[in-house]
Formats: C-alpha cells, sequence, structure tokens
C-alpha cells in the first residue's frame, strides 16, 4: 500500500512573506536588544568602577558554557533523531487510510530539513541557557583551593566536597537529562517511521531500534552507577537526621553508604544486561534488569536503612549516633569560626559574688552606658538635621565609634542623604529628580551616652535629644575647621547611599556644564560633579542604549546633558559590592564612616558561603538573622535570601565611597580557602590583608557584622556542648530571648537584636567596642549566658561567652524589664506618662559590670500622642541590678538608687557636658524589689529620717508646681504654661532623686 502525500496547503503571497519576516525581525529585536542593550550598560558600568575583568571572566564563561553545552545537547539530540531515521524501514505498513501516523510521517519527510534542524537546535539553546547559569561551579571546580582539613570518613580534602563535587554532580545531572531527552526522541522517531510498531498484542522493534534504544538505556543506567559511586560523598551532608544534626549519621554510615556501592555493581551488571540484550536479541534481558534495578533501589536503598533506623539506631540513638554527633560538632565550630581558636568561655560566670568596690570602680562600663536607641531616635535626626524636606535619614541609625580628645567614645551616626520619597510635588518632574536633586550632603553623629538638657524654660523642647557634634555644613568650609571639629569632614556630598538608590529608576546625571541646569548643593549654590565616577553620556550611541535601558527618552533628548555629563546609578553600597563580586553575600547592614583624609566611606560586609561543608550544620540565613530590628528597617531595610548555607565566612570588607562610588574589596581572611579561590578566578579585584592592614582608618572603624553574629549565637546556643551525650538529649541547649521592647503582637516572639557598645574588655577591662546578646535557658526566661564579640582592630572576632552557673536563676531580659516597669516609682509614673504621651522603650542592654556583676539599663523614651513628627525624646533612664531598681533622668542618678557609684558614671577626665550629671556617692541600694538575685539591707533610722525629710520638701514642690499649672492653664498664655510644666518636671526629679526608704 503505498503512502498517500499531505494534503495541499495554502501558499503566502510576497507581500504576505515580507510582512511576516519583519514581524520575526521586530520580535528578535524585542526579545534581544534589551539583553545587548543590558550587556553593553553592564560593560560600561563594570568599566567605570575598574572591575571590566569581573564582567568579562564571568561573560566568557557563560559564552564558552552556553556553546560547549549547547553543542553537545544538540549533537546528542541530532545523533539520536538521525539515527532512528537513517535506520527506518524501508515499507511502513499503515492501518488504513485514516492512518494518523502517516499523516505525520508525511509532514515530516515533507519538510526533513527543517526537523532536523530546529529540535536539535531549540534542545541545544534550553541546554546552554541552562548550564551557563552554573558559571561559578565550573570555575570554582578550575580553581579550587585545598582546605588543609580532611574528613574524617573518606580522609578526602575538605576542597573536594567544596569545589569537585559540585561541579561532577553538574556533569552527571546534565547527562542524565540528555540522555533521556534522547531516548524519548529516538523512541518517537522510531515510531513516527514505522521501527516501533504497536500493532497487535505484544508489538514489534526492529532490530535498528531495539539496538539504539538499548545503547542508550545501558548509557544511562551505567551513569546512575556512576551516580551511586559519587552519591556516598554527599551523605556527609545528609539530612536525615536534620532535626539534631547534619551529615552522616550511624544509619548512612553503615546501611546507606554499602547500599551505594551494592547498587553501583548492580546498575553495572544491568548495563551489560542492556548491552547483552542487543546481542542476544531478547528483550527480556534488558526488562529483567530494569526490574531488577528498580527492586534493588528500593530494597536496598529503602528498605535496609530504614529497618535499621527503626529497630537497631532509634532504641540505641545516643550511643550509636555519639561518635556522628561529634564530627558534626567539630566540623559546625569549624565552619562557621565558633571553635576553641575565636571562642573563649568564662565558665560559672557571676557564682562568685559581686564586689561594690570593684563594680563602682568599671568606668569603662558604666561611663559609656548607651542611652540612644538607633532604632528609635530616627526623628530627632529628621526633624534637627535634614535641613530640606528632600534630605532625610534611613529608620534604623547605625552605631560607630571615633576618637575625640583623646578618648575612644561609641557615636550614633547617619548620612545626610537625599530621600526621593520626600520630594514635593513640584519636584517629581524628570529633570529635578535626576539632573538637580542629585546628592545628599552632611554626616551627622551624635555621643550614643549622651542627651541634651534643658537649661532654660526657652530650650525646654530640647531635653532629652542627642547632642549633634558634626552636623553643621559651614563649619567643613572654615580655616579653623581641621582644628576644631571632632570628626573632620571634609567632602560631605553624598552621591551613594542607603536612601538615594531607593528613587526610581535608580540614577542620576552630573557633571553638566550647562549653565541654566546644575545641581543642588546644600547652601543652595549650583555644583558640579567632579568626583570621577560614573560612566560617560558623552557621545549620542551611550546616551540611546540608557534611553533604552530606562525607557526614558529624555535622555536622548534632553539639552541638560552634554558632553561632559556622566551618569552614576547602582547607588546602594551592598549593591555596587554585590555586583563588583557576584560571589560574595553581602551583610544586610552598611553604615558610613569618616576617614583620615575626611572623605565618607561607606563599609560593607562580605562573606563567603559554601552549601555543603562535611559534617557542618545546615543554617538557614533568612531565618537566623531575622529579629526584632526586621520590623523597623523602613525603605533602606534589608533581609538576607532565604537560602541555606554549611559554611560562612567574614572574608572581606569593602568600602563605598560615597561621592566618587569608587568600590575597594580587601582580603580581611587571609585564611579562608574559598576567599582564595575567588582571588584566583578574578586575579587583581580583590586587595590583599597587607593592604587592608595598612590602612590604620580604616581598620579603626570596623565593626563585627551583625549577620555573622546571629549566625553564629544561633549556633552557640547548641554548639557551646561539647559532650556528644548531652547535645543529643538537648538538655543544655540555650535559646535566643524575645525581645522584651516589643508588645505588639507583629513582634512577639522575635528575637532580641544584638547591639553594639563601648565597654570593658572581657580581658583588658579597657573601653572596648563590642558587639554583644544574651541567652537564656532553653524554653526558659532565665538568663543563660552573655555573649560578646570584639571590634578592635587587634582583637578583632574574640567572641567571649560568659556562661552562667546553673545551680541558680538569674532573671533575664523580660524579666528584668517586667521588675523594672512593675516597681512602685515607676509604674505610678509611668500611668501618668502614657495618659498623655506615647511611650516608646529602647534597647535593653545587658551589661556586665564589675566582673561577676550584670547590669540591666533601658531608655526610656516619650513623645507627643497628636504629633506624627513629634520627636522621641529620652524621659528616664531605667536600671536593674542585684534586684533593685533604679528611675531616673539621669545614668548617674539611676545607678545611685541601685547602690552604684554615681560618679562611674563620668569618666574623672571627661566634662561633664553630657546630660549624665554626677550624684552623691552612696553603698546602699535604695529601692528594695524582691528577686531571685537577693535581698537589700534595709536603711538605718537616721537614713529614714532623712528621707521623709527630702521627700516632703520634694511633695510640696509638686503641689506648687501643680496649683502654678492649673493657674497657667486658666489664663491660655502658652509662655506661662511652658514655664509651669517645666517647673513640675522639676519638682518630680527631685522626687526622684529622694532614696526610697
Amino acid at each position: 500500500m503505498g503512502v498517500r502525500g499531505p494534503a495541499g496547503m495554502p501558499t503566502l503571497s510576497r507581500r504576505g512573506k515580507i510582512l511576516i519576516s519583519i514581524a520575526v525581525v521586530v520580535l528578535v529585536v524585542l526579545l534581544v536588544g534589551p539583553r545587548f542593550i543590558g550587556l553593553y550598560t553592564d560593560w560600561l558600568w563594570f568599566d567605570d568602577i575598574g572591575y571590566r575583568n569581573v564582567f568579562s571572566t564571568i561573560l566568557w564563561t557563560r559564552i564558552l558554557l552556553f556553546l560547549v553545552a549547547a553543542v553537545i545537547s544538540a549533537g546528542i539530540f541530532f545523533a539520536g533523531m538521525a539515527l532512528a531515521y537513517r535506520s527506518r524501514p524501508v515499507f511502513v505498513p499503515t492501518s488504513g487510510a485514516g492512518d494518523p501516523i502517516a499523516r505525520y510521517r508525511a509532514v515530516v519527510m515533507a519538510r526533513i530539513r527543517w526537523f532536523a534542524i530546529i529540535p536539535p537546535a531549540f534542545v541545544g539553546l534550553i541546554s546552554g541557557l541552562v548550564a551557563q547559569g552554573s558559571w561559578a561551579t565550573v570555575q570554582t571546580y578550575l580553581h579550587g583551593t585545598s582546605f588543609g582539613q580532611k574528613d574524617p570518613q573518606f580522609g578526602i580534602d575538605v576542597g573536594f566536597f567544596a569545589f569537585d563535587l559540585p561541579f561532577y554532580r553538574f556533569i552527571i545531572n546534565f547527562l542524565f537529562v540528555i540522555l533521556v531527552i534522547t531516548f524519548l526522541v529516538n523512541a518517537l522517531t522510531h515510531y513516527i517511521f514505522g521501527g516501533i510498531r504497536l500493532a497487535g498484542r505484544a508489538g514489534a522493534l526492529t532490530t535498528a531500534t531495539r539496538i539504539q534504544l538499548g545503547v542508550i538505556a545501558g548509557l544511562f543506567v551505567l551513569l546512575k552507577a556512576v551516580a551511586y559511586w559519587f552519591d556516598r560523598y554527599t551523605l556527609l551532608s545528609s539530612t536525615r537526621k536534620q532535626d539534631i544534626f547534619t551529615g552522616m549519621g550511624y544509619t548512612d554510615a553503615h546501611a546507606v553508604l554499602p547500599s551505594k556501592l551494592i547498587l553501583m555493581a548492580i546498575a553495572i551488571i544491568c548495563a551489560l544486561a542492556f548491552f547483552a540484550g542487543i546481542v542476544l536479541r531478547d528483550l527480556r534481558v534488558p526488562a529483567l534488569a530494569t526490574v531488577l534495578m528498580l527492586l534493588s533501589a528500593l530494597v536496598i536503598g529503602v528498605g535496609w536503612p530504614l529497618i535499621m533506623e527503626q529497630f537497631s539506631v532509634k532504641p540505641n540513638a545516643a550511643q550509636k549516633e555519639s561518635e556522628y554527633i561529634q564530627r558534626n560538632i567539630n566540623a559546625t565550630r569549624l565552619a562557621y569560626g565558633i571553635g576553641d581558636q575565636k571562642v573563649t568561655y568564662d565558665r560559672n560566670w557571676t557564682a562568685e559574688p559581686t564586689d561594690p568596690a570593684v563594680v563602682n570602680d568599671d568606668t569603662a562600663t558604666l561611663s559609656n552606658i548607651r542611652l540612644l536607641d538607633p532604632n528609635v531616635i530616627e526623628p530627632a535626626f529628621t526633624q534637627r538635621q535634614k535641613l530640606k524636606n528632600f534630605y532625610g535619614f534611613p529608620s534604623q541609625l547605625a552605631v560607630d565609634r571615633y576618637t575625640v580628645n583623646g578618648q575612644e567614645r561609641d557615636f550614633v551616626v547617619a548620612a545626610r542623604e537625599l530621600d526621593p520619597s520626600k520630594f514635593d510635588a513640584n519636584q517629581q518632574n524628570w529633570l529635578n529628580k535626576h539632573t538637580v536633586f542629585t546628592h545628599g550632603n552632611g554626616f551627622i553623629a551624635a555621643p550614643a551616652n549622651t542627651v541634651d538638657e534643658a537649661s532654660s524654660d526657652a530650650e525646654s523642647d530640647r531635653g532629652g535629644l542627642p547632642v549633634f557634634e558634626v552636623s553643621d555644613l559651614e563649619n567643613y568650609r572654615t580655616a579653623d575647621y581641621q582644628k576644631t571639629a571632632p570628626i573632620k569632614v571634609t567632602q560631605p556630598r553624598i552621591y551613594f547611599g542607603e536612601l538615594i538608590s531607593k528613587v526610581n529608576p535608580d540614577y542620576a546625571i552630573v557633571g553638566s556644564t550647562n549653565g541654566d541646569q546644575k545641581e543642588y548643593d546644600q547652601d543652595g549654590a549650583s555644583f558640579t560633579y567632579n568626583g570621577g565616577g560614573g560612566v560617560s553620556l558623552g557621545n549620542w550611541f551611550n546616551r540611546l542604549a540608557y534611553s533604552v535601558k530606562y525607557t526614558e527618552r529624555n535622555i536622548l533628548l534632553s539639552g541638560a546633558i552634554n558632553r561632559n555629563s556622566k551618569i552614576l546609578y547602582n547607588r546602594d553600597p551592598r549593591d555596587r559590592v554585590k555586583k563588583a563580586a557576584p560571589w560574595l553575600t553581602v551583610d544586610s547592614k552598611t553604615y558610613p564612616a569618616v576617614m583620615a583624609d575626611g572623605s565618607i566611606k561607606w563599609i560593607v560586609d562580605g562573606y563567603t558561603t559554601l552549601d555543603n561543608y562535611p559534617y557542618a550544620q545546615k543554617t538557614s540565613l533568612q531565618n537566623v538573622t531575622t529579629d526584632a530590628q526586621e520590623l523597623n528597617q523602613g525603605q533602606t531595610g534589608r533581609t538576607q535570601t532565604n537560602r541555606e548555607v554549611s559554611y560562612v565566612r567574614n572574608s572581606v570588607k569593602a568600602t563605598v565611597d560615597a561621592y566618587t562610588g569608587k568600590v575597594t574589596l580587601y582580603q580581611f581572611d587571609d585564611t579562608d580557602p574559598v576567599l582564595k579561590t575567588w582571588m584566583k578566578v578574578f586575579p587583581g579585584t580583590v586587595k590583599s590583608k597587607a593592604e587592608f592592614n595598612a590602612d590604620q582608618s580604616l581598620r579603626s572603624h570596623i565593626r563585627y557584622p551583625e549577620d555573622l553574629f546571629k549566625i553564629q549565637r544561633a549556633l552557640l546556643s547548641k554548639y557551646h556542648v561539647n559532650d556528644p551525650g548531652t547535645f543529643f538529649r538537648s538538655n543544655d541547649f540555650w535559646s535566643i530571648p524575645a525581645d522584651p521592647t516589643k508588645d505588639d503582637a507583629t513582634a512577639q516572639g522575635l528575637n532580641q537584636p544584638p547591639y553594639y557598645l563601648m565597654a570593658a574588655d572581657p580581658k583588658t577591662l579597657q573601653p572596648s567596642f563590642q558587639l554583644t546578646t544574651v541567652m537564656n535557658g532553653l524554653n526558659s526566661g532565665y538568663l543563660a549566658a552573655y555573649m560578646t564579640a570584639s571590634s578592635d582592630p587587634d582583637n578583632y572576632g574574640q567572641i567571649t561567652v560568659k556562661a552562667l552557673p546553673t545551680t541558680k536563676q538569674t532573671v533575664g531580659p523580660r524579666q528584668a524589664q517586667e521588675n523594672m516597669k512593675s516597681a512602685g516609682p515607676v509604674a505610678s509614673d509611668r500611668k501618668q506618662v502614657e495618659d498623655t504621651t506615647r511611650v516608646t522603650y529602647g534597647n535593653l542592654l545587658t551589661l556586665p559590670v564589675g566582673r561577676n556583676g550584670i547590669l540591666y539599663v533601658e531608655p526610656m523614651y516619650t513623645q507627643a500622642k497628636t504629633d506624627d513628627a513629634a520627636i522621641p525624646k529620652l524621659y528616664r533612664v531605667l536600671v536593674y541590678y542585684n534586684g533593685n531598681v533604679g528611675y531616673a533622668s539621669t545614668v548617674a542618678g539611676a545607678l545611685q538608687q541601685v547602690g552604684i557609684s554615681s560618679a562611674a558614671a563620668t569618666k574623672p577626665d571627661q566634662d561633664n557636658s553630657s546630660g549624665q550629671q554626677q550624684q552623691p556617692t552612696t553603698q546602699q541600694p535604695t529601692t528594695q524589689q524582691p528577686s531571685q538575685a537577693g535581698t537589700t539591707t534595709p536603711p538605718s533610722s537616721t537614713q529614714n529620717s532623712t528621707v521623709q525629710q527630702q521627700r516632703d520638701a520634694a511633695v510640696t514642690a509638686i503641689g506648687k508646681a501643680l496649683d502654678d499649672l492649673k493657674t497657667a492653664q486658666s489664663s491660655g498664655d502658652l509662655g506661662k504654661i511652658g514655664a509651669a510644666i517645666s517647673e513640675l518636671d522639676r519638682a518630680r526629679n527631685q522626687y526622684e532623686a529622694v532614696p526610697t526608704s
């Protein structure tokens, strides 16, 4: 029977063909054009920041991977299809006139060239696009560095698991997919051209079909044998026991590992069976091999480990998993930098009673108590220092330290940035947004342990506000500025920052010499950017490219742009670092620092990570770094990606110049093999550790990064335990306390964030800039440990964990706050204040004092309820120490009330302009609050008499002040009302300063 040809198909006219061709060209341009524009503008951007080799290395690696994968996959696909076509039967019987396969066969035969080219090309295209995304896997394989550490199971260098194994698995998975697709297309081709016939009960295969499908299937099974071999190594990152630990467990070592070798041998035998089936011309042989593969995978690969786990391991888990838990402990400590070289433990801290004399002598801690919460006081910065409506500050400010008058002090700092969200309606046009308002101006710093005191009625509205020491833009232009400024800023203009980058789209066009169109500077004068950064718009092609990139015709047509114009974009420091070094994971926080040359640089911490480090615990970056601070991030906030890692190193410190945008990467951890590998991939992009150490100005401002600290504290809540049995029982674990200052439903249960502060170094007892946190007992409110990481350059990264004895209970953060808020004088005054104002509690600081003492300090801020723009002002300071509560308008006053010398709150050689008033020294606690920490000694009868006299005088003063306030309110004179309120506040302070009997 002959084959009926296809029915006649309609033909297109010449005009129709031309229109279709034009439509196809337009479609290709629309799809591919933006890609090429993006590549071109990226090349210009990388060239601008001096990282062109990063762009070219990644681009060429992607291109080569694309081509290799596309050619291989298309070649295999084409070979499978071509072999099936060439070996087709000469005569193909049909099932009748309506045989659908005959119609498909006729269509394919009519366009055989199209079917020979398009499907392989499409498969090659898809394969290449998928494969090019693995450029990092290929580069780290080619440049991998030895770790010098061997895994305890196979004795192989960890570098194999970090760099080699991911590459081998990439190749295996790629070949698996190609072989499956080739098998299917080969079978389909044979079916269309008669090599496979399904007629009858059993159907039929031609010899060529049996050979080709048998070879492909045999190769697939043989590749599966290779996969079984490499699967053994992935067991070192097994998650079978993920609720307890990551890594190979007893079942993995004694059941899964041998099963992989057995299955590998079976796979080899089955592959040979497939090849034998070709020779023997018997399909039963490969069929039996397939059944054997499936059955063995089910019984040996799944059943055997399951039975061992349920009936052998679980009843004796503590004993049988002990060796593997110990491996997990050792590997985790090494992978996250929390081993004995980095972490020092002070066991049974507070076991000995505190010595009052030692506590009073701890001026390094007591004189640096931070009153300003950087998450609360942003409105004070904004209202007092933004100057113009289009300037602003991030909702979360930063804490850094500077040496002023020979003393290192911590400051709350921020750059006065351009805030596009605050533009007025007439500032929203394109020219204003992108060519006029291009930059912020100024660096603001306020001592963290200082607030302003109202010294007169006229200044009563300033009490409790930060004292801004670096804020006057005019100062930096004066001749005496370099001599008198506490922090010397010579270039205050901020072209790159957190807020600036929030303009949509993020770019500024600067440098124009057009006299009619200049940038706005702080004092209203025009300004022309000369920082050297930016991509030139001096030629029409670049202008066209960026016009297309941002879909903005003004870039092409505006007369405000001339041959000197440049475009600045990617202006968030974290984005610039991440784009310049895509292999880094960037910390979610960045902060500005003033360098020795007066420039402002953003400092960004970069991490190298690995997904699978043998036996190390897997950790979700997003989960462990999310805490109560995330609720107040505002528009500049970032969170880590939802990704699991098992190795983290703070290997890179990066800076971004706020004026020029220059990105500089420094090698910070010169022992990290992952960083060394990437430095080989991109030579010359990361400066050496020696160059970093030579920059003393930068070294003096580095901070221990928050995200790394959060990861480490989450792990140390478990991995402070040394004994595998104790680890398995979880009876000595800790937990991160919830933030006690967050009472709203959305924040309850979120972790208390760590805090930067100046305090006594755990070893030297000298003032030291630290990042601190506390731990509670597991599912308990009682304090279990205090953890601090040093940011001092000479002692950087040393973590001290002060573990409390388990033989007694010590109040934790929430319990301390509840005791403070419920204390008699506090509760009564707090109720009055909350009725009329909005009360915000700042960060609750836990401070070790006098070696064995624990001091809790919390600032209390108030602001008007009816005014959304009201500034939070420090109203009172709450302290909790040895079961006693202090509540006063100054730190010194609050410390005095709990029996700590008020003189310790101010350094002897420091003037007392900080608002922390000197108070008479007393060694007797004056506010009795029962607590687990103990009780106080009752005051003498003489003290009671004196105290009563002071209280009576204070009560009389309060009564008089209240009468004066009523009189002033009835008169309606605002000046008299303000004076009366100030008098009432002074009377209240007088009352609170009286010791309680």
